[in-house]
């Protein structure tokens, strides 16, 4: 037993230490350990639970991500209602604003705190006893949505709220908040989302907003949310602050992210210079804020002042003026991005607008277009409010006739437009060799996960490309070596090496070619069920989508994008070059022993002896489906070194869990 107490004292150490160095970054930006040294305690921590589950609790740092996808998110009926704010546009408003509070206070002299306004979505969170319970979205401001499990990802969040000698933890404290996303992530996430040929994000504030509406929180943890506390909601139990001020220290005390240049103003007219500042100043943060928000700093007048029917009578925002101008439209054009998307853009009579001339501005897609019912020709209201680049606000004077419409073909190379689903807002061309979409094909299709061909990287691919010397993904294969020395990258070893890596390519299997394809939702998992059920190209280019989705892992959205990519002409075409480049496009049958016929493997965590892929390709020659996610129908979970939520799932589910040397063992290796 002194063994489990030296764990259990151990576990409750570290968790204190990351619960610290957590604080330390999210809260007050001032971290004491590296990277390398914070991962280092995180790796033993997860380590010792995996070893000792027994003693792993909800408040564990490890526990942010849960392993569980939900159906639908339940309502949450709110404590306290959450209001939304009055704006103003102008001083002259906030001054009027600031009278109503002085005449229905009594004429009481008020206080006040100005707040940065965080561009994001309102989040309320509960705590019970010190620990998180629940997360919910505003809502209607009476009912909103559960969405605990996707809070728990955001690192900003205690779990476990810190002791707090002036205020002691209350049974019961629910807080609000603002969750968004910083700019550099926004634009790495829009970046990731661009070459899987997903919609891109219009916005920060969207993107968090959507983030946490998410089923699966695996998904919403790779966002990187952040979230600053502004509001107490409601408070049962211990010493509740007399101010908004000393509210915002006490959550700051408690562990809670607070927005660190917030300011107590004596008067009206101090809160009206700090607004001014921050509309001057505001670009330099590295999120967006559309406004102030003023609030009444005492508890005992914002009881006073009470609410109207929406909004508090003691708070108001201040919206920054947006940076505005009209221009006219001189054209719509389609432009046609790496993944197949077509935005549409329009194309303006220069305009200076924030100190900057614009020339053109998004559209973002066809329905943002019929919202707008914009024509070429048309005078609008574009502006610039944070993002980049400038939108479009509304048509001031309609003079176009001509509307923009969707095209049917691809106005770069005239293949086929689709869009996918009914509720999908982009079209895309699905032609494999439009030019507009080549380089990061042949990327893709060069990648070690797919062909595999050395050499052929990002520099590479832009100049054959850009060169004409690879006009499909085929030509490829006919690359001829005193070409490729024509290349200002290339010498004799460089072009012979690259040669030789392509020749190599030939034999990697049907299922790598066929991910290395880049059909439209066939990943790297579906191309080797794809090839492992319909064994050669011809067999699957006569596939109807009923075969298709007669397959478990085949549903129907990637049914169709299977037929619809080898329905198309360019597509034969393509796949009789690779033939006559003589790629082996179909998958040998494999007649070893299938002593795990039926079996369901889960692997998690690091192996020693071989990659994760090179395992879930083991136990398939033997019979077996390896899958991504641990249930009830699992037979085995393989976990190596540092597992994640899989291993935790597992062990509740009561899935039998065994070590990489069990799993030699039971593969006969």
């Amino acid at each position: 037993m002194p063994d489990l107490e030296q764990a259990k004292k151990r576990i409750e150490k570290l968790r204190d230490e990351i619960r610290h160095h957590d604080y330390l970054y999210y809260a007050l930006n001032q971290p004491e350990l590296s990277d390398k040294e914070y991962d280092g305690l995180y790796r033993e921590l997860k380590d010792t639970e995996r070893r000792y589950p027994q003693f792993i609790t909800p408040d564990s740092p490890t526990q942010r991500v849960s392993g569980e996808v939900l159906k639908e998110f339940k309502t949450v009926r709110h404590r306290m209602r959450m209001f939304s704010l009055d704006n103003t546009y102008s001083y002259d408003e906030l001054s009027e604003w600031n009278e109503r509070v002085f005449k229905n206070s009594g004429r009481e002299k008020a206080e006040f705190v100005a707040e940065l306004k965080i561009d994001g979505a309102s989040a309320s969170l509960t705590y019970e006893n010190g620990l998180f319970v629940q997360g919910a979205t505003r809502g209607d401001g009476e009912i909103g949505e559960d969405i605990t499990l996707n809070i728990k990802t955001i690192r900003s969040v205690p779990l476990r709220l810190k002791d707090n000698k002036c205020f002691p933890l209350p049974r019961i404290l629910e807080v609000r908040g603002e969750v968004y996303m910083e700019r550099n992530d926004f634009e790495l996430l829009n970046k990731e989302r661009e070459k899987k040929g997903e919609v891109l994000f219009a916005n920060p504030r969207n993107a968090a907003a959507g983030s946490l509406k998410l089923l699966d929180p695996s998904i919403t943890a790779q966002r990187k949310l952040n979230c600053f506390i502004h509001s107490l909601g409601t408070m049962a139990g211990g010493r509740k602050p007399a101010t908004q001020w000393e509210f915002l220290d006490f959550a700051k005390g408690l562990g809670f992210r607070v927005i660190p240049v917030n300011k107590l103003c004596k008067d009206i007219d101090e809160a009206i210079s700090y607004c001014s500042e921050w509309e001057k100043k505001k670009e330099k943060l590295n999120y967006d804020i559309d406004g102030m928000v003023i609030k009444v700093n005492s508890f005992a007048q914002q009881n006073k002042l009470g609410f109207t029917l929406r909004s508090p009578r003691w708070a108001t925002a201040y919206k920054f003026p947006a940076r505005q101008a009209t221009t006219e439209v001189l054209a719509i054009k389609l432009n046609v991005g790496r993944t197949g998307v077509i935005t549409p853009t329009a194309e303006l009579k220069p305009v200076e607008c924030g100190g900057v001339v614009i020339r053109n501005a998004t559209l973002h897609n066809f329905d943002e277009i019929r919202r707008l019912n914009i024509r070429a020709g048309d005078r609008v209201l574009i502006e610039r409010a944070g993002e980049v680049i400038p939108k479009v606000v509304k048509v001031v004077q309609s003079r176009g006739t001509q509307p923009a419409e969707i095209p049917s073909a691809c106005p770069v190379c005239s293949g086929k437009v689709v869009r996918e689903k009914e509720e999908d807002v982009a079209y895309r061309c699905i032609n494999p060799s439009c030019p507009a979409q080549l380089e990061r094909k042949v990327i893709h299709f060069a990648s070690r996960t797919a062909m595999d061909i050395e050499g052929l990287g990002e520099a590479v691919a832009e100049q054959l490309v850009s060169k004409k010397m690879i006009c499909d993904l085929a030509d490829i294969y006919f690359l001829k070596k005193d070409a490729l020395l024509g290349l200002e990258l290339f010498a004799e070893k460089k072009a012979d090496n690259l040669r030789a890596a392509i020749e190599a390519s030939k034999t990697k299997g049907f299922a790598k070619f066929l991910f290395g394809l880049g059909i439209r939702h066939v990943g790297e998992k579906a191309a080797f069920v794809l090839a492992e059920r319909f064994r050669n190209i011809d067999n699957l280019m006569r596939a109807s989508e009923e075969a298709l989705m007669d397959i478990y892992e085949i549903g129907p959205v990637m049914a169709e994008s299977v037929v619809a990519f080898f329905r198309q002409r360019t597509s034969k075409e393509l796949i009789k070059k690779f033939r006559k480049a003589g790629l082996t496009l179909s998958e040998k049958v494999k007649i070893g022993p299938r002593i795990l016929k039926g079996k369901k493997f889960v692997f998690t965590g690091e192996l020693s002896e071989f990659s994760r892929q090179q395992a879930e390709e083991i136990v398939r020659d033997l019979g077996a489906q390896a899958s991504s996610s641990v249930s009830k129908n699992t037979d085995f979970v393989i976990a190596g070194k540092n597992p994640g939520s899989k291993f935790a799932k597992a062990k509740a589910l009561g899935v039998k869990v065994i070590d990489e040397g069990e799993f030699k063992k039971l593969v006969e290796i």
